[in-house]
């Protein structure tokens, strides 16, 4: 198995950890991220970019896009790596996919991506306001390509369709960590479920996409076998990023990827068959979102590269 180099998470005298120079990012500013901030204010929106803390957040909204968090900003489940509260969700919003889609077609985006909480109270697990969210996006924005990042449903299968009828141009589910992790990181979740949802998701026509996050304490040859999961389950893209702890409450950095350890998984995923694999410290699943709806424009760059 390759040698890669480890950078291990330093504990300050603070008890937190050093991060290394390839994880350090730009406060926001500019006038695209002022921007995006007044509407997102104006329309009284919650955006995963503030809501999970993303470090990319001064450059996409600099650059006039942000990933909207629908169904409220509470979620059901207590995940160890996520910076969304958690508790009881405040009523659905049923003009909230009215107001997303007004704000797509103010900020005049080719490419939007939506996400939302789990909202595991609701029979529906919150499928309905998805698909009209969806519906009102196209209505308002025919020419807006739509990437929606979707809960598990819990394994309601009847909910999950409702997106796939709808049929938004990418449909994500996040992995997160490896099959061993799981329990640990996604407490109500199931590796197996999520890996069906991917499948579900295929078998229905859709072009489909994952996340991982790296430096909770996976091995090399786990993140490889998941890669081979998501080959083998359908999934199109997958997206590769160092995890960074939210607060003190939340699950510690076990070490700093190096860059050239997301270097090679991005080669071992194209192997594998993988269409697109975004990977490197700062990625996160939305970000460059908008390079993912296309079929065959990452592999077929990876393999020119190797002809060169």
């Amino acid at each position: 198995m390759q040698e890669l180099p480890i950078v291990q998470a330093e504990p300050t005298t603070e008890t937190r950890v050093k991060k290394p120079n390839w994880l350090r990012v730009k406060l926001p500013t500019g006038e695209g991220y002022r921007h995006v901030r007044n509407l997102v204010d104006t329309h009284k929106l919650h955006t995963i970019c503030e809501s999970g803390n993303c470090p990319n957040m001064g450059e996409c909204w600099g650059e006039g896009t942000a990933t909207f968090m629908i169904l409220g900003n509470i979620c059901t489940r207590s995940c160890g790596f996520c910076a969304v509260a958690t508790g009881r969700p405040e009523p659905v919003d049923w003009d909230e996919p009215q107001r997303v889609a007004e704000a797509i077609y103010l900020m005049k985006v080719k490419h939007a991506v939506i996400t939302s909480v789990d909202r595991d109270e609701l029979k529906d697990g919150g499928s309905i306001i998805w698909a009209n969210t969806i519906k009102a996006v196209r209505s308002l924005n025919p020419d807006t390509t739509l990437e929606t990042l979707i809960p598990d449903f819990k394994g309601q299968w009847e909910n999950l369709e409702r997106i796939i009828e709808v049929a938004p141009e990418v449909v994500s589910h996040n992995i997160e960590t490896v099959e061993n992790l799981t329990r640990k990181v996604r407490i109500q979740a199931k590796y197996h479920r999520s890996m069906e949802v991917i499948r579900r998701l295929k078998d229905g026509g859709m072009r489909t996409k994952s996340g991982i996050m790296l430096g909770l304490g996976e091995k090399q040859e786990e993140v490889l076998q998941t890669l081979q999961d998501l080959a083998d389950n359908g999934c199109d893209v997958v997206t590769i990023g160092q995890y960074l702890q939210p607060t003190q409450k939340h699950l510690p950095v076990v070490r700093f990827v190096h860059p050239d350890e997301f270097a090679f998984y991005r080669e071992e995923g194209y192997k594998m068959g993988l269409d697109y694999v975004e990977s490197g410290p700062l990625v996160r699943s939305s970000y460059h979102s908008e390079r993912h709806v296309f079929a065959g424009k990452g592999r077929e760059a990876w393999m020119a590269s190797k002809q060169a």
